[in-house]
């Protein structure tokens, strides 16, 4: 990793996940493979802060512990990369048992348990699939209802969401990477100071 750190994939620990790394890589990791509109490739690290937007919109009386689950859910990552999901699904079980093993490593690392309860990661779940809607109608060239074929229909309209035309426009990598490490501090922050 660029900080200095050596995770080992197979068996990470908390104690090498740097917040740095994390971001660094999630903004240069390309959604839909880059298939994407727009000037700039649309990052990880932006659908990931869209998609705790969207948690937050539709979960208005979720913890900081909560949306910071909800901003970490793709965190692996940042060093597996972006793979769709009928293709994780095609590779088995041994690449989702590396994936949660990364994903438990960078929730200890930010003092979060190894696992969002099962409430949490359901409503994150469903934010994410929100999210990849809308990415694939405005950004991925997508018809609206093969959109809601392969994504359900939205119950969050976009004009529901504060700021939605700011959040779907691809951002350059510095600031996708700035975004979200500023989104990482603030909730890191409210959860230190609710201690």
């Amino acid at each position: 990793m660029l900080s200095g750190r050596r995770l080992d994939i197979l068996d990470p620990s908390p104690v090498d996940v740097e917040l740095t790394d994390i971001a660094h890589g999630l903004a240069r990791v390309a959604r839909w493979n880059g298939q994407t509109q727009g000037d700039y490739p649309y990052s990880v690290a932006q659908h990931s802060v869209l998609v705790l937007e969207i948690f937050s919109a539709m979960t208005p009386d979720a913890t900081a512990r909560d949306r910071l689950y909800a901003l970490l859910h793709d965190a692996p990552e940042y060093v597996m990369g972006d793979i769709i999901s009928p293709f994780k699904a095609a590779m088995g079980g041994n690449y989702k048992d590396v994936e949660n093993r990364l994903l438990s490593a960078v929730h200890l690392h930010f003092a979060l348990n190894a696992a969002a309860p099962g409430i949490v990661q359901r409503q994150i779940k469903k934010a994410d699939k929100e999210a990849a809607y809308h990415e694939a109608v405005n950004l991925a060239g997508f018809a609206v209802e093969e959109a809601r074929k392969f994504f359900g229909e939205p119950t969050l309209p976009a004009f529901e969401l504060e700021r939605f035309d700011q959040l779907i426009r691809p951002w350059p990598t510095r600031e996708a990477h700035d975004r979200f490490v500023d989104a990482v501090d603030m909730l890191a922050t409210a959860i230190h100071s609710s201690s």
